[in-house]
């Protein structure tokens, strides 16, 4: 249980404040701009992994050469278990905060703990990210533990347990592609990376005050080999992509793609490695679950 938090921004957001605390108020280089801008008029391409094997493949390898994000759908996962995935995580975050605190983060175990928490960064003085998340330990199984998440939900360990296995298959799915459109072997990617270690995120974004002001979550690229990421109807991502921020739209049964450091490394810099981000909307809640952890993207 974590002993020494700090505060958790639904409590601040559920306390009506009318302004932003300073620790989460971003400097002005570095918060979201206008939608209005021409990023606003791209979009993070969609592909089809129903298609003919040659089609996805080249599909798949000019969207990581342009853009190294893009969404999938016809993609294996059960609609219904993504549903569930969300309101899950949705119905946890709604409980009472007593409850919730009994799965707090041991910050014995550090900035990246498993379990409820607000903070990921380990220096105090950092701006803080006005999100809260649940960050879950899935892969491999002998990190997996239930016993260290919500028991109050109904359904709650089970659904994230299924949800952990059906992204690793899909994971590994993508890898496979991925290596066959760089004319490597299937398993190319997949025995450069090693052991799947999967971490499941889900994050929650409380309304805020003074949007204009605050990022749910800053700037990152994600050290694992490939992130995969479901969104809830808000929106609020962003991929970075020719000096530019751009939106990244929700697309209904979508899980969006994302490639982290590893993979740019093993594609010896041939592909992208995604910077992103999420802007601090005035929205009840928005989901995140990554199958490795932390590409450059903001939210």
């Amino acid at each position: 249980m974590e002993t020494a938090a700090a505060p958790r921004v639904q409590a601040l957001a559920d306390a009506g404040m009318p302004s932003l605390p300073a620790q989460y108020i971003q400097p002005p280089d570095l918060r979201a701009g206008p939608s209005t801008s021409p990023a606003a008029s791209l979009s993070v391409p969609v592909l089809d992994l129903s298609d003919a094997a040659a089609a996805t493949t080249d599909a798949v390898g000019r969207a990581c050469a342009e853009w190294g994000a893009f969404h999938v759908v016809n993609h294996g996962a059960p609609p219904e278990l993504l549903d569930a995935m969300r309101a899950a995580g949705l119905a946890f975050f709604r409980a009472p905060m007593a409850e919730k605190l009994r799965f707090g983060c041991d910050p014995a175990r550090g900035a990246a703990a498993e379990g409820y928490g607000s903070r990921m960064l380990a220096n105090d003085d950092s701006v803080l990210d006005w999100r809260d998340y649940f960050d879950h330990h899935t892969l491999p199984e002998s990190r997996r533990d239930p016993a260290r998440w919500p028991n109050f939900v109904p359904g709650y360990r089970d659904t994230v347990v299924k949800y952990s296995d059906s992204m690793k298959v899909l994971a590994q799915r993508l890898l496979c592609i991925i290596s066959e459109s760089l004319n490597l072997p299937p398993s190319y990617l997949q025995e450069a990376v090693g052991e799947a270690y999967q971490n499941i995120t889900v994050s929650y974004y409380s309304p805020c005050p003074q949007p204009d002001l605050a990022l749910g979550l800053q700037s990152h690229s994600d050290f694992g080999a490939i992130t995969l990421l479901i969104q809830d109807d808000v929106g609020g991502l962003e991929v970075f992509k020719d000096g530019m921020w751009i939106p990244v739209h929700p697309v209904p049964d979508a899980i969006l793609v994302i490639l982290s450091d590893q993979t740019e490394v093993k594609y010896l810099h041939m592909l992208l490695c995604v910077y992103y981000l999420t802007s601090c909307l005035a929205i009840p809640w928005a989901g995140e679950w990554e199958f490795a952890q932390g590409s450059l993207w903001r939210d």
